[in-house]
C-alpha cells in the first residue's frame, strides 16, 4: 500500500491540572484538539476510520512530564507539513497544562526506548536531611521487593519481584527544604519499571505517608542512552 501521509512526532508537556487526565481521556483530548485546530490529520482506513495516534509510555495518573511523545499523521494531499504552524495551532486549541514543545519527523522507533529519567520531590513535616537519609537506607537494602501483576502461563497472577537492580540514583539533595531525588528506570517493551511503584515502595519503607510527592518525567532515552527522538 502506498503511504499517503507524513509522519509527525510531537514532544509535549503534561503539567498542572492536566496530570489528572487519564491516558484514554488524553487520546480523546488530542482528537478534539486536532478538530478544533482544523489540521488535515490522517485517518485510518477500513470500516471504522479514526485519527491515527500513538503515544509512548503512557504516564500514571498524577505524574507530570516535560517530554511526552505523540505520533500522528498529516494527509499528503495538504502538502508538506509546516511544523511551526501546526505547533501554534495545536497550542491554541489545547487545554491548560498541555503544551506542544516541538514537532519533527520521527527518527527512531518506539521499540528502541530503553529508559526514562524522573525527578521526585517529597513534602512532609520532616526535614530534607531525614528523608534523604531514609532514602539512602531504602537503597542500601539487599532487596527492594514489590508485588506486580503479570501473566504467567496465560493466567493473571501477582508475583514478587526485586526492583533494586533497576533503580539508578542520579542525584539526591536538599531543594528549598524538601528532599529532591532524580532516578533512571528501565522502560520499553523488553523491561520496564513504573516510577509510582518505586515511590510507593519507599513510602512503605518509611512507615508514614508524605503530604505530597511531586513526580516529573524529564527524559525518555534509547537503549544506548541517547535522547529518544
Amino acid at each position: 500500500m502506498v503511504k499517503d501521509y507524513y509522519d509527525i512526532r510531537a514532544v509535549f508537556k503534561k503539567t498542572g491540572r492536566a496530570i489528572y487526565i487519564s491516558h484514554l481521556d488524553l487520546m480523546r483530548v488530542m482528537q478534539r484538539t486536532f478538530k478544533r485546530a482544523k489540521l488535515p490529520v490522517w485517518f485510518t482506513k477500513g470500516y471504522n476510520p479514526h485519527v491515527y495516534l500513538m503515544f509512548s509510555l503512557p504516564l500514571s495518573l498524577g505524574v507530570s512530564s516535560d517530554c511526552e511523545l505523540m505520533d500522528f499523521g498529516v494527509d499528503m494531499s495538504a502538502g508538506e507539513p509546516d511544523y511551526e504552524d501546526i505547533k501554534v495551532r495545536l497550542n491554541k486549541a489545547l487545554p491548560e497544562g498541555l503544551e506542544i514543545v516541538t514537532l519533527y519527523e520521527p527518527k527512531t522507533k518506539h521499540t528502541e526506548i530503553g529508559a526514562c529519567e524522573y525527578t521526585l520531590e517529597f513534602y512532609c513535616d520532616r526535614s530534607a536531611d531525614e528523608v534523604l537519609s531514609l532514602f539512602n537506607s531504602f537503597m542500601a537494602q539487599d532487596e527492594i521487593l514489590i508485588e506486580k501483576r503479570c501473566k504467567v502461563n496465560m493466567k493473571k497472577t501477582v508475583v514478587t519481584i526485586n526492583i533494586k537492580p533497576d533503580i539508578t540514583v542520579l542525584e539526591s539533595r536538599d531543594s528549598d527544604g524538601h528532599a529532591y531525588i532524580s532516578l533512571r528506570l528501565p522502560a520499553g517493551i523488553k523491561h520496564s519499571l513504573n516510577i509510582v511503584s518505586v515511590s510507593t515502595a519507599f513510602e512503605t519503607f518509611c512507615g508514614f505517608e508524605f503530604d505530597k510527592i511531586c513526580i516529573n518525567r524529564t527524559k525518555i532515552l534509547t537503549e544506548s542512552g541517547d535522547i529518544f527522538s
